[in-house]
């Protein structure tokens, strides 16, 4: 009897232990899946570098995020691509993939790194598979402010000193208009032309910027893309540069999808 007592007592505390075990190991499960994602990585347009994300860098990081920024060659859209891939390749976990104008072309196709959990465009192109940027481009008319101008002999294409403050960067000071002008990044006009071969927002959750002012890219080009997309939209009332001018309200956006991703992990 002492004996069958013993092993009675025994399972019971067997049980009792797998329970309590069970309970520990579905809490950390729990807390893990709803961590953010803390890898952001942000991807610049034409007619600019990497240096226009300084204020968005610093709100960011001070939140705990880990934020690089690509600095796109501009001279193909597979070399920028390759470029985003380079970055995201480094990264230590989960990716929140972020691009800006042209930049949002690039993030369509290096999305598909599958440690790219979603995506942010931020006043930016989303293409469709086999969709070129130019074809998004002359879908709407262009605002007169516009200063997009034809390749030069090189092939490259710029955007005009006369129109870049209005047509760019209105809600800067000219001061920096001045110097984004001065420092813009030319693009190859061959990337225009370059389809995208697998669109990943068809495949991954995207959050998405309208700049309402914006006379880079026709707003409603903007609109329409999101929503073809089935992007959360997010409309801000800025010019182009709408991740210098409003850094705060852009980096909302960013933490939501990071937020997000987290919680599906």
């Amino acid at each position: 009897m002492k004996t069958q007592s013993l092993k009675n007592r025994l399972k019971a505390g067997l049980a009792a232990s797998a329970i309590i075990l069970s309970t520990i190991i579905g809490s950390t499960v729990k807390v893990e899946a709803q961590a953010p994602v803390k890898n952001i990585v942000l991807v610049h347009g034409a007619f600019a570098d990497g240096s226009g994300f300084k204020g968005l860098y610093d709100i960011l990081t001070k939140k705990g995020y880990n934020v690089s920024v690509v600095q796109n060659p501009l001279t193909s859209l597979k070399d920028d691509v390759d470029a985003a891939n380079r970055t995201i390749d480094k990264q230590d976990g989960p990716v929140i993939l972020v691009g800006h104008s042209w930049g949002g072309t690039v993030i369509t196709e290096a999305g598909n790194n599958p440690k790219v959990v979603a995506l942010v465009y931020v006043a930016a192109f989303a293409p469709d598979n086999g969709e070129t940027t130019l074809k998004l481009v002359q879908s709407l008319p262009a605002a007169p402010e516009n200063g997009i101008l034809p390749p030069d002999d090189k092939g490259f294409v710029y955007f005009s000193k006369e129109k870049f403050h209005a047509g760019f960067a209105a809600d800067l000071s000219k001061e920096e208009a001045d110097f984004m002008y001065a420092s813009q990044g030319p693009i190859a006009a061959q990337g225009f032309v370059a389809p995208i071969t697998q669109a990943a927002w068809k495949t991954k959750p995207s959050y998405a910027v309208v700049a309402t002012e914006d006379k880079a890219i026709n707003p409603d080009i903007e609109r329409n893309m999101y929503k073809r997309a089935g992007s959360k939209v997010t409309e801000i009332k800025s010019s182009h540069v709408v991740f210098i001018s409003h850094p705060d309200a852009v980096a909302k956006v960013i933490i939501e999808a990071a937020t997000k991703a987290g919680e599906t992990k």
